[in-house]
């Protein structure tokens, strides 16, 4: 892992871990002296957030661990694994103060409002928003999700405050007690966000798509290198940062030699690296019918067909053999086709009644990238 990146990580992590067990330090303190669940509530929230900024230091730590023969390509999905501690953590504190909370409900106390708590809620108030902004900011700069997941949630903690404080105006001016309602309502909202992350979490463990302007910029780079005529079947695996895999084919004239092959698919890797940061392990071909009429033609009949088919987004790898007497394709039917194979099925049955003198192939790929 690049150091800067790692070093610029920690020390937004330390910033917030010192910021936040300073205000659950203080609203805890209040939150007793005032009997204020819905304040004491908010510590606990400054407190996981504190902890999830440990957590986070260790985890980028541990990352940026170099690759060795047992993990060769890295520990940067370590970042995932610290991210799913975090919301776990996030959901037993909101549990723990749900309870906490409903107990409040069914045993109301009188809250005691100081002066000097209600000033210290404002100040946690301000001091959440510009740690937000900070640790966001920092975030965005070194493309961290954790940093800037943690620089909204702490956004989001300050409307927290800023509800803590709106109830104990409400019981100052009007004598009306909503403390324990709101630190049941700021409970749900933290149980939330940790489901949330949760989710987001185990989907990236999972594989997700990658994201459009990558897959696009680099399937750009690649159709931009002199020989290459398209770029398909994009694949690329995150292993944390800085770190991005992947593998594609690439559509060239049938007449290519295997060195000209090897010196393209070489400076196609190189390129792609230099300008996308994407490490390209494996690059297959297409060959193609160059200055063949009839294949042309067969060619555009084939894809005729296809446009009666929605589902069916993209054909390519279409090569005509006219010794072998095959024709061969790729197509790509959307996930959301009601049924793929059957679709498939009727495809192959219907290009092959169109071309009788052909024996058919058609690989079925999937909808794996923009």
């Amino acid at each position: 892992m690049d150091n800067s990146r790692s070093k610029t990580i920690i020390r937004a992590s330390v910033i917030g871990i010192l910021v936040n067990v300073m205000l659950a330090g203080f609203k805890a303190f209040i939150g007793m002296l005032s009997n204020s669940v819905a304040i004491v509530m908010d510590a606990v929230n400054n407190l996981s957030d504190a902890l999830s900024s440990v957590i986070t230091i260790i985890g980028t730590r541990l990352a940026g661990k170099e690759p060795d023969k047992k993990h060769p390509l890295g520990y940067g999905r370590i970042e995932n694994l610290s991210a799913m501690i975090i919301s776990v953590i996030v959901l037993y504190a909101g549990i723990s103060s749900l309870r906490e909370s409903v107990d409040k409900i069914l045993h109301p106390q009188t809250p005691d409002y100081s002066a000097t708590a209600l000033i210290i809620i404002a100040v946690a108030v301000i001091a959440k928003i510009v740690l937000g902004l900070y640790v966001k900011s920092k975030g965005k700069t070194v493309k961290s999700d954790s940093l800037v997941a943690s620089g909204s949630d702490a956004l989001h903690d300050s409307v927290i405050s800023a509800s803590t404080l709106a109830a104990a105006a409400l019981y100052l001016l009007f004598n009306i007690r909503i403390e324990a309602w709101l630190g049941a309502i700021i409970s749900v909202v933290i149980i939330k966000s940790g489901l949330e992350m949760l989710r987001d979490t185990i989907s990236t463990v999972l594989g997700e798509r990658i994201d459009a302007e990558t897959s696009q910029a680099v399937k750009q780079t690649i159709s931009e290198t002199d020989g290459v005529y398209g770029a398909y079947d994009l694949i690329i695996n995150n292993y944390g940062p800085n770190r991005q895999i992947g593998s594609v084919h690439i559509a060239v004239p049938e007449n290519m030699t295997a060195r000209e092959l090897d010196e393209l698919e070489r400076r196609i890797a190189v390129n792609v690296f230099r300008k996308n940061h994407v490490i390209l392990t494996g690059i297959s071909v297409y060959s193609m019918n160059i200055h063949d009429k009839e294949a042309a033609a067969i060619e555009k009949q084939i894809r005729d067909i296809l446009e009666k088919y929605p589902d069916v987004l993209q054909m390519h790898g279409f090569y005509l053999d006219r010794s072998e007497k095959t024709i061969n394709f790729d197509i790509i039917i959307s996930f959301d086709a009601k049924d793929r194979r059957r679709l498939y099925d009727r495809i192959l049955k219907e290009v092959s009644a169109a071309f009788p003198e052909y024996t058919v192939e058609i690989q079925l790929d999937s909808d794996i990238s923009d």
